[in-house]
C-alpha cells in the first residue's frame, strides 16, 4: 500500500511552527500510516517588521504566500491563527476547519513593579501593533503612549525592557502554546478589551476540490468555535475595507445560543461603538451581518471613514 503524505504550509515563526505541529501531530495519533510533512514559508508579513501592519496591506500579509503555494499544488493543507486569516480566500482554495478555542484574552506582560493595568504610571508607554488594541486602552486611558512593536511573541516581550516600555499587550493563546505562562502580568477580560475576530482558534485551509484531504482533516472542527468565529467574521466582512482597523468581534456559544459582541472604534479611541446580540446558532453569520449594520446605523460609517480616509461606509435606510 502506498504511504500517503500530507504537506501542511506554514510561517516559520515559533508560533505557527508549535501550531502545525500540533496539527501534524493530531493527524499522526488519528491516522499512524500517514506521513505528514512541514512546509515553512516566509510571508511579506514576516519580512516587513518595521512598519505597522496598518500602512502596508493588514493581516492578509501573513498568508497570501502560504495560498499561492496551495494553489500551486505545493501543500495540501495550511494551519493559520484565525485572526490573521482574511474574509475572502483565492478561488479554488477555502476554511475548512476551525479548532477549538484557546483562551481568547488578551494579556499584559507587565514592566516589573506593576501588578495590574491599573498602576501604570500616567503616561505609561504600552507596546502593541493593533489598532484595536490600541483603541480600547486609550478609550479607558487616553493618557498612555501607545508605542508599535513588530515580531514573534519572544521578540515582542523583549520590547518591554529594549524599549523600556510600561506594558507589552499579546495574546493569551500564544503566551500557553510557546510556554509563557510565567510571564503573564494579568488578563484582559473582554469587556475591557474585546478580543481579535478569531483569536484563539486555528483555521485549516485546503483546495475546494482536494476531496481525500477534507475527508481526512474533518474531525480538526470544533462546532461552537467555528459557530462562534463565523459570526465574528461575518461582522468583519461586511465593516472591513482591506487593512486593519479597529474593529472587533467576540462570540461565546452556551446551550445552542450565541451571545456576539461587535465593536467599532476610532483609532485614538475618543469614538468607540459596542453593541451586544443573541441568537440560535442556526443564524451566526446572519447575525454577524445584522450586528454590523445596527453598528453603522448607529454611528460606526463615518468612524471607519475616517480610518480609511475614504467614503465608503453608509447606514442602511
Amino acid at each position: 500500500m502506498t504511504t500517503r503524505i500530507l504537506r501542511i504550509g506554514t510561517r516559520a515563526s515559533a508560533l505557527a511552527l508549535w501550531q502545525a505541529n500540533w496539527v501534524k501531530s493530531e493527524l499522526e495519533k488519528k491516522y499512524p500510516e500517514l506521513t505528514v510533512s512541514l512546509t515553512k514559508i516566509k510571508t511579506q508579513g514576516d519580512k516587513i517588521l518595521d512598519v505597522p501592519l496598518a500602512m502596508v496591506g493588514g493581516k492578509g500579509l501573513f498568508v497570501k504566500e502560504i495560498q499561492e503555494a496551495m494553489l500551486r499544488n505545493e501543500i495540501d493543507i495550511a494551519v493559520h491563527s484565525m485572526k490573521d486569516v482574511p474574509t475572502f480566500f483565492p478561488a479554488g482554495t477555502g476554511l475548512r476547519c476551525i479548532t477549538e478555542r484557546e483562551d481568547p484574552r488578551d494579556i499584559l506582560v507587565l514592566k516589573n513593579g506593576y501588578k495590574s493595568f491599573t498602576e501604570i504610571r500616567q503616561g505609561g508607554r504600552i507596546g502593541t501593533s493593533s489598532l484595536r488594541r490600541k483603541a480600547q486602552l486609550l478609550n479607558l486611558r487616553p493618557d498612555l503612549e501607545m508605542v508599535d512593536i513588530r515580531g514573534n511573541v519572544q521578540t515582542r516581550i523583549g520590547k518591554l525592557t529594549e524599549d523600556n516600555l510600561d506594558a507589552v499587550v499579546l495574546a493569551a493563546a500564544g503566551m500557553h502554546r510557546l510556554g509563557f505562562d510565567d510571564q503573564i502580568g494579568e488578563y484582559l477580560d473582554p469587556k475591557i478589551c474585546l478580543p481579535a475576530i478569531g483569536q484563539g482558534a486555528l483555521g485549516l485551509e485546503s483546495r475546494i476540490d482536494d476531496t481525500a484531504t477534507n475527508d481526512l482533516i474533518d474531525f480538526f472542527n470544533h462546532p461552537s468555535t467555528a459557530c462562534a468565529v463565523s459570526a465574528e467574521r461575518a461582522v468583519l466582512a461586511t465593516l472591513e475595507g482591506g487593512c486593519q482597523v479597529p474593529i472587533a468581534a467576540f462570540g461565546t456559544v452556551t446551550d445552542e445560543q450565541l451571545e456576539l459582541t461587535g465593536l467599532v472604534s476610532s483609532v485614538d479611541g475618543r469614538q468607540l461603538l459596542k453593541k451586544t446580540v443573541s441568537c440560535h446558532v442556526d443564524q451566526a453569520e446572519e447575525t454577524g451581518v445584522a450586528l454590523a449594520g445596527q453598528l453603522l446605523e448607529e454611528g460606526a460609517g463615518p468612524i471607519l471613514n475616517a480610518v480609511y480616509g475614504c467614503e465608503t461606509f453608509e447606514a442602511k435606510e
